[in-house]
C-alpha cells in the first residue's frame, strides 16, 4: 500500500480523499495556488506545496508543476479528484512516465471514454444506444448552426473535454446555437484546456440516470447500482438520490451491466460513472461515461456502505475488489443536496465573499438516519471567484425515501450560512415540491417548474400556523426577558400579555397563549391549540422547537416588532404584536422599491467580458447587452424590454460588484 499520495485537486473533494487517506494510514500532500492559501483542505493535508497564481490555468492544471510538487515530496501515487486534470490523458501519462501511480484508470481507458466524441463513436461501434448528433470537428460558429440544423433544434452544444456543466449549452434555434458555440468554447479553453466542441440532439423531458462502475486490475467489474441526477440547473447537478423512484429492478440490472460491458470493452480499472437519459417508458441511452469520482458519490456510498476513494486507492495499489456483484445490495435511501455559492433569487448567479456564519448541521450516523456533510470551507473562508462554486454537498440517510427527505429538511432548515448569495432556500423548496416528493421529475424540472425563476417558498397554511405559533411562543419568552431588566424588582416587573396577533406571510393569526414550566399552549380564534417547546434564547440563530409533536427548525434574527424567519425555503418577516399595536401598523403606507428599470445592473460579482451594443443603439426585447464572466461561465446579460442605450458605464475587462451599473437606457 502506498505510504504518501498527492491530491491534485482543490476544495470538498481535496479534504474527503485526505480523510480516506488518514483512515487508511496514508499520509497526504495538498496543492494549492494564491487563493487557496489559507484553504481548508491545505490545513488538513500532512504538507502541503503552492503551485501559482490563482486562475486554474496557471496552478491546478499546469501538469509540469503538479509534477514539482509530487517530486519535491516523494508522493508515491496521485488521486486528481474531479475536474481539473481528473479526466486529463496527458496527465496520466506523466505519472506513468515518472513511476508514480495514478488513482484512477490507465490513460488508454481516459483517451477511449473521458473524450465525449470518442466515447460516443466507440458506444455506438459496440452497439450501445447513443443519442443523435455530430461527433466530428466543428471550425466556426457557422458551421455549428448549419450542423444543428441538421440534427434539428433544440440540440445541446458540449464541450468535449468538458464536466460540471461547464462548456454546455441548450440551443432553440440559429442564434442560441451560434453565441452558444462561441460560449462552450471559451469556457471549455479555460476550464479544462481543451476547446473542442460537439453538438447532440437535446432530448426534451429526459431522467438523468447514472450508473456507479468499480473494476480492478485482476478483471473484476461491478456497478454499485443507480443514482438518479435530474434535478439540474444549467446542465449542473443540483440534486441527487440513490436509488432511483423510477427504476426497476429489471432496468437496474440492464443498465448495471451494459455499463460493466462498456467499461471492460476498454479494460477500464477504478471507480467510474456511465451516464444515461431514460425516457418515460425506461428505454435508456448512453449519454458519455466520466472517467473519474463524481462529485455525488456519497449518496452511493451510503446506500452500499462501501468507500469509493479507499477501493480507487487499493484499485491502484493493484489490489482486488474485495466482493462480487451479489454482496452490493440497496440499503435504504439517500438523497445529496449541493449547497452553491449562487443566488437563487438572481437566477443563480454567482456570489463572491466571507462566510461570516458557516454552522452545518452536526454530522452523525445510526441505524436509522445519518446526516454528512463534505465540505472544503470554514466560517471566516472566502468563496473566490477563480473555482466552482460549491461550497458543500449535505447527504442524508435513511430506510426509505420518504424519511431520508425528512431528514433533507431538518438538515437544510438547520444550516446557518451568511455573507454570501446562497442556494439553501432553493434546495429546502425542492424537498417541498409535490412532484419532487412523488418521484415524478425530468431534467426540464427546474425550468418548468419555476419559469420565473425562484422567488422564495410560500408555506402552506398548516405550516404557516406552526410558525405563526413558535414566533408567538419565542416573542414572549424575548418580552419576559425584556421585562426583567437589571435593577427591576420582581413585583415590579411589566406585565407580559397574552393576547397577540401575528403577521406573517399576508396572514393574520389572533391568538392566545398560556405559558408554563416546560412551554406554552397557544390557541388560535377557531379553537386549535398548539404545543410548543424549546429552549430557544434571545439572540440566538438557530431555533429548534417541537410544535404539535413535530421538530420545526428555523433561523432566526430579530427586527422590529417581530422575527426574520428562514424555513423550508421561506424568508418570512413576522411581526407579533398586542391587538391594539396590530390596529396601529394596518394604517401603516406601504414602503415601494426604488425603480432600477431603466438600467443594466450586473447580477453578480465578475469580469466584463463583452459589451455587444453602443450609446444610441436602439435594442429589442431579448437582444444580448453584455457578458459577465464569473466563476468560469459565461452569463450573457440580455434586454427585458425594447429601448435606447442611454450610457454605457462599463466596458470589458472591468471587473464589477453586485449591482453596478452597465449601462442607462432612455
Amino acid at each position: 500500500m502506498f505510504k504518501k499520495i498527492l491530491i491534485a485537486n482543490r476544495g470538498e473533494i481535496a479534504c474527503r480523499v485526505i480523510k480516506t487517506a488518514r483512515k487508511m494510514g496514508i499520509a497526504t500532500v495538498a496543492v494549492y495556488s494564491d487563493a487557496d492559501r489559507n484553504a481548508l483542505h491545505v490545513s488538513m493535508a500532512d504538507e502541503a506545496v503552492h503551485i501559482g497564481p490563482a486562475p486554474a490555468n496557471q496552478s491546478y492544471i499546469v501538469i509540469d508543476k503538479i509534477m514539482q510538487a509530487i517530486r519535491q515530496t516523494g508522493a508515491e501515487a496521485v488521486h486528481p479528484g474531479y475536474g481539473f486534470l481528473s479526466e486529463n490523458p496527458k496527465f496520466a501519462a506523466a505519472l506513468a512516465a515518472e513511476g508514480v501511480a495514478f488513482i484512477g484508470p490507465p490513460t488508454g481507458a481516459i483517451e477511449a471514454m473521458g473524450d465525449k466524441i470518442t466515447s460516443k463513436k466507440l458506444a455506438s461501434e459496440a452497439g450501445v444506444s447513443t443519442v443523435p448528433g455530430y461527433m466530428g470537428l466543428i471550425a466556426d460558429e457557422a458551421e455549428a448552426v448549419r450542423i444543428s440544423g441538421q440534427i434539428g433544434y433544440p440540440v445541446m452544444i458540449k464541450a468535449s473535454a468538458g464536466g460540471g456543466g461547464k462548456g454546455m449549452r441548450i440551443a432553440w434555434d440559429d442564434v442560441q446555437a451560434a453565441e452558444g458555440f462561441l460560449s462552450s468554447k471559451n469556457e471549455a479553453a479555460a476550464s479544462f484546456g481543451d476547446d473542442r466542441i460537439f453538438i447532440e440532439k437535446f432530448v426534451t423531458q429526459p431522467r438523468h440516470i447514472e450508473i456507479q462502475v468499480l473494476a480492478d486490475s485482476h478483471g473484476n467489474c461491478v456497478y454499485l447500482h443507480e443514482r438518479e441526477c435530474s434535478i439540474q440547473r444549467r446542465n449542473q447537478k443540483v440534486i441527487e438520490e440513490a436509488p432511483s423512484p423510477f427504476l426497476d429492478e429489471a432496468t437496474r440490472r440492464a443498465m448495471g451491466e451494459q455499463a460493466c460491458a462498456l467499461a471492460q470493452s476498454v479494460g477500464y480499472t477504478s471507480a467510474g460513472t456511465v451516464e444515461f437519459i431514460v425516457d418515460s417508458a425506461r428505454n435508456f441511452y448512453f449519454l458519455e461515461m466520466n472517467t473519474r469520482l463524481q462529485v455525488e458519490h456519497p449518496v452511493t456510498e451510503l446506500i452500499t456502505g462501501v468507500d469509493l476513494v479507499e477501493q480507487m486507492i487499493r484499485v491502484a495499489a493493484g489490489e482486488a475488489l474485495p466482493f462480487a456483484q451479489s454482496d452490493l445490495k440497496i440499503n435504504g435511501w439517500a438523497v445529496e443536496s449541493r449547497l452553491y455559492a449562487e443566488d437563487p433569487y438572481r437566477n443563480f448567479l454567482p456570489s463572491i465573499g466571507r462566510l461570516t456564519r458557516y454552522r452545518p448541521p452536526a454530522e452523525s450516523t445510526t441505524p436509522t438516519r445519518a446526516v454528512r456533510n463534505d465540505t472544503g470551507v470554514f466560517e471566516g473562508g472566502e468563496i473566490s471567484m477563480f473555482y466552482d462554486p460549491m461550497i458543500a454537498k449535505l447527504c442524508t440517510w435513511a430506510p426509505t425515501r420518504a424519511a431520508a427527505i425528512d431528514e433533507m429538511r431538518v438538515a437544510l432548515d438547520a444550516f446557518e450560512l451568511e455573507g454570501i448569495g446562497h442556494n439553501l432556500p432553493f434546495l429546502s423548496a425542492v424537498m417541498d415540491h409535490p412532484r419532487f416528493v412523488s418521484g415524478e421529475i425530468s431534467t426540464a424540472f427546474i425550468e418548468e417548474e419555476y419559469p420565473d425563476g425562484f422567488q422564495g417558498a410560500t408555506l402552506d397554511t398548516a405550516l404557516l400556523r406552526r410558525v405563526a405559533a413558535a414566533a408567538c411562543a419565542m416573542h414572549r419568552v424575548s418580552e419576559v426577558r425584556r421585562s426583567r431588566i437589571s435593577g427591576r424588582i420582581d413585583n415590579h416587573e411589566r406585565k407580559v400579555g397574552n393576547d397577540w396577533v401575528v403577521n406573517l406571510q399576508g396572514e393574520k393569526f389572533a391568538v392566545q397563549i398560556a405559558a408554563d414550566a416546560s412551554g406554552a399552549d397557544v390557541g388560535f380564534d377557531d379553537g386549535t391549540r398548539l404545543r410548543v417547546t424549546a429552549d430557544w434564547k434571545p439572540g440566538q440563530p438557530l431555533a429548534c422547537l417541537i410544535v404539535d409533536g413535530s421538530p420545526l427548525v428555523m433561523k432566526v434574527a430579530k427586527i422590529p416588532g417581530g422575527f426574520r424567519l428562514r424555513l423550508r425555503g421561506a424568508d418570512l418577516k413576522v411581526h407579533v404584536r398586542t391587538p391594539r399595536q396590530a390596529e396601529l401598523a394596518a394604517l401603516m403606507p406601504e414602503k415601494l422599491p426604488p425603480d432600477t428599470s431603466r438600467f443594466l445592473l450586473c447580477p453578480m460579482p465578475g469580469l466584463v467580458v463583452k459589451i455587444s451594443v453602443a450609446e444610441g443603439d436602439e435594442v429589442q426585447e431579448g437582444q444580448a447587452l453584455a457578458t459577465v464572466e464569473a466563476m468560469k461561465m459565461e452569463n450573457i446579460l440580455r434586454a427585458e424590454r425594447r429601448g435606447i442605450v442611454k450610457r454605457l458605464a462599463a466596458s470589458p475587462g472591468a471587473s464589477l460588484r453586485v449591482d453596478d451599473v452597465i449601462m442607462e437606457f432612455e
